[in-house]
Order: structure tokens, then C-alpha cells, then sequence
């Protein structure tokens, strides 16, 4: 957990609290040097905070929601109370908070740096899905071997060794095999040995680099056509209502 998640935590006891005052407070429609104000405050009571990139309204009337990146926080008027935590719709169930941030992450599909990957097809490959993936994680090797249940689809795999020194050498090996595809499936999912093999491995680096842009932290994380992003092992069943939803 980072400071300042830590710092923000102890504030999470105070969402009744917060609640209840933003009730009373009516609409958080900011007047002007409202914002000021707020700003002014957290910086000077809680220095260890990053700058606030953006302050608006909340579902909740009287709180505020303000983005450190794409990490969502919640406040009063002033920055009295600040408030790290999850806002679920009860009527819906929507978790509001993770919408927010689903939105804050999306990756937009056609910007993908496709000549970094290499494709896989099955079927008739009219469904389209890329996936960031190190050869040694035992999650992806888990995802690989459902994924093979999903027929019709394009998935863009894009080699991202971030779990250290050995899982750059599978990828250079594997990305400069002579049949990328068959390589990556040989390891990951009939457990054959990675043959060693050198060439340029530029693509492997900026993979890395748009991953750490995009703040992907973990493998596998997939993204979707309409810019979804999905991090984690998911099965066949749960791939293929994604692949469904976004057309």
C-alpha cells in the first residue's frame, strides 16, 4: 500500500460521517475559489498528497470526487474530511467507482501499437482481443490454456516481461522464433522449452513502455475493442461475454 493510500485509509472510518454532512450541505455545485479553497486545504493538511488533477461533483449531494491520476477520492466542500473507498448504487448495485475508473483506464483499441505484437487467429478471426502477458506467470499460463476454448478471434498478443531478467529472455527468445504464435503456445500451454533465439527486440521494450503508460500492472490484462480493460485470469465463459459485449 503507498503512503499515501495508508494516510487515506484512517479516513474511510468516516464515511458515515461524511455522508451524513453532505446531506445536510445540498448540492456540491462549486462557487467560485470554492475549488481554491478545497485545493488550499489538503495541500496544507495533508502534504504527502499528489497534486489533485481534477475536482467534480459526486452522486452524492455535498461530495466532491477528486482524481490523483485515475485514482478516485471522495471530499466535502473544504477538504474537511477526505474519504478513499468504493460508491455503490444500492438500487442498481452499480459500483460507480470502479465505472469511473474503468472509464479513466480504457485503452482505445485502434491506438494499439499492433506492429509490437504478434497474432494468433482462430476460426474466422472476425472478433478481435489483445492481451499483455509475461511468459512467467502461472496466471497467464491458466488464461492461455482457456483461451484456446475461444474459436473466431484475433487476439493480439503483446510480450510484456516485468517479472524479471528471465522473463525478458523468454520473450526475446520467443518474439524472435521464427513462428512467434506456435513458440508462445508451445511454452504456455504444451509446456515445451523456450528455444533460444536473438533479433531485434525493440517492440518487446516499447510494449513495456505502454504498459507503464497505461498504468497495466499486471499480467494477464486484456483490452477489448470498445476499450475495455480487463486485468486477471478470467475463463472461457467470462471471455467470451466480454468479446459479446463489446461490439
Amino acid at each position: 500500500m503507498t503512503p499515501i493510500r495508508r494516510a487515506l485509509r484512517a479516513g474511510f472510518a468516516a464515511l458515515a460521517l461524511v455522508a451524513a454532512l453532505a446531506q445536510a450541505q445540498g448540492p456540491a455545485t462549486l462557487l467560485p475559489g470554492q475549488e481554491a479553497l478545497l485545493r488550499k486545504n489538503l495541500a496544507e493538511r495533508m502534504p504527502q498528497m499528489p497534486k489533485i488533477d481534477e475536482v467534480t461533483r459526486a452522486p452524492i449531494a455535498g461530495l466532491l470526487e477528486l482524481r490523483i491520476g485515475a485514482d478516485i477520492f471522495y471530499s466535502d466542500m473544504e477538504g474537511n474530511f477526505l474519504l478513499e473507498g468504493e460508491m455503490v448504487e444500492t438500487k442498481t448495485r452499480r459500483n460507480l467507482t470502479q465505472e469511473r475508473v474503468n472509464k479513466l483506464t480504457a485503452i482505445d483499441f485502434d491506438k494499439l501499437p499492433v506492429k509490437d505484437a504478434f497474432v494468433i487467429v482462430r476460426g474466422d478471426g472476425k472478433r478481435k482481443l489483445a492481451v499483455f502477458e509475461d511468459p512467467n506467470c502461472p496466471y497467464c499460463k491458466r488464461f492461455e490454456r482457456d483461451l484456446q476454448k475461444v474459436d473466431n478471434v484475433t487476439v493480439y498478443m503483446y510480450l510484456y516481461p516485468i517479472l524479471g531478467q528471465d522473463s525478458a529472455d523468454k520473450s526475446r527468445s520467443i518474439w524472435c522464433a521464427k513462428d512467434r504464435g506456435k513458440a508462445w503456445l508451445d511454452f504456455m500451454v504444451r509446456d515445451q522449452a523456450v528455444v533460444a533465439a536473438t533479433c531485434d527486440v525493440a517492440p518487446i521494450a516499447r510494449n513495456v513502455e505502454f504498459g507503464k503508460k497505461h498504468r497495466i500492472t499486471g499480467t494477464p490484462t486484456m483490452v477489448f475493442t470498445d476499450g475495455t480493460r480487463v486485468p486477471g485470469a478470467v475463463g472461457a465463459d467470462q471471455i467470451e461475454k466480454l468479446l459479446a459485449s463489446s461490439k
